[in-house]
């Protein structure tokens, strides 16, 4: 039997989880509540049940499940609420601004006894998929190095995003799915951060950042989000002992070249404009074999189906709080590092 689900905030992130909840094998839409009116008046113009109030909904006693989609300084009072009467509950992400506040709503799922989780759906993206299976297989060696990219040439969204007073800016709203990404390849175990800030069209929120996060193993991940880029950089670029893998548009596969042979024994120098090298030669196919792989299968609904079976006591929920913690903890440091003109800083 489906689970009753409810959502508040019935924005773009709230409209998008109602629209896969219509479409959802586990769990069923029992309405939503927004603060605007005419947001729960275009609610019911869809034929789903707005709430008069946050309290009519908690109030529910069908409604097992209440997902929470409303701006980010908000996200701990109402989590909080919807924990205390008795309601599992997944927010948004950024989860929440500070770990002392990640804290305050782990505890209260705790007390409350109910499951508390944040929606990381960028977990389901094919191209980081692919890119996570790469580096799981070890088809191209030890990874050395990955950068990811998101560019954009908009600027911030012209609502909430944009205002410091409601946690705006790329780091809390794109950083947050790249660096869970990276962690999810290399381990939620990190050494350092380096972070510096673009201001281009925002002085009160990042409009942009460069993040270097560091492992205990050496290995090291790049993250760059622009939304003043009018020429996107490849999304995903992974150099490993034994080849490099890239991923130009998440719309397309991932192309790779694994290395065959390192030495050659007769390397045609490249003519440049300064004279010949040896050093940047092209190989050829005798040395590297290239490739794509095929786009992963994936299912954006299995982030609520895990959530279904995680309440009933059936698997652990897909993002613990310890994942919670480890990624808040690098936007925190990261924030440090902006504030120290891109210092290092030791997690």
């Amino acid at each position: 039997m489906k689970k009753k689900a409810a959502v508040i905030g019935y924005g773009g992130m709230g409209g998008w989880h109602t629209e896969h909840m219509l479409k959802s094998d586990v769990v069923e839409l029992a309405g939503i509540y927004d603060i605007k009116e005419e947001r729960r008046r275009l609610a019911e113009s869809r034929g789903i049940r707005a709430y008069s109030t946050r309290e009519e909904l908690l109030a529910d006693p069908e409604i097992e499940i209440v997902t929470v989609a409303i701006p980010n300084d908000v996200h701990e009072e109402v989590c909080i609420a919807a924990l205390e009467a008795g309601k599992n509950v997944i927010s948004e992400k950024p989860v929440t601004l500070s770990l002392d506040s990640l804290e305050r709503m782990i505890a209260a799922s705790k007390k409350a006894e109910r499951l508390f989780t944040v929606h990381q759906n960028r977990r389901w993206d094919v191209d980081y998929l692919a890119m996570k299976q790469i580096h799981d297989s070890g088809e191209i060696g030890e990874v050395i190095n990955l950068e990811s990219r998101i560019h954009g040439s908009r600027g911030i969204p012209s609502d909430w995003r944009g205002e410091k007073e409601y946690g705006g800016g790329m780091l809390y709203d794109w950083g947050v799915h790249l660096i869970d990404q990276a962690l999810m390849i290399f381990g939620f175990d990190v050494k350092s951060v380096r972070c510096t800030f673009d201001h281009i069209t925002n002085k009160e929120v990042d409009d942009g950042f460069r993040l270097y996060i560091d492992f205990p193993n050496g290995q090291e991940a790049y993250i760059e989000v622009g939304t003043y880029n009018f020429i996107q950089m490849p999304r995903f670029y992974m150099r490993a002992k034994d080849g490099s893998a890239m991923i130009t548009d998440w719309r397309e596969k991932c192309r790779v070249a694994k290395c065959k042979a390192w030495h050659e024994s007769d390397v045609v120098p490249v003519q440049t404009a300064a004279g010949l090298t040896k050093t940047m030669a092209p190989r050829d196919s005798i040395t590297v074999d290239e490739y794509e792989v095929e786009r992963p299968h994936s299912d954006v609904h299995d982030y609520y189906r895990n959530f279904v079976r995680a309440v009933d006591g059936k698997e652990e929920q897909a993002v613990t709080h310890d994942q919670m913690r480890a990624v808040l903890g690098v936007i925190m440091a990261a924030f440090k590092s902006a504030e120290k003109n891109g210092a290092r800083v030791e997690l």
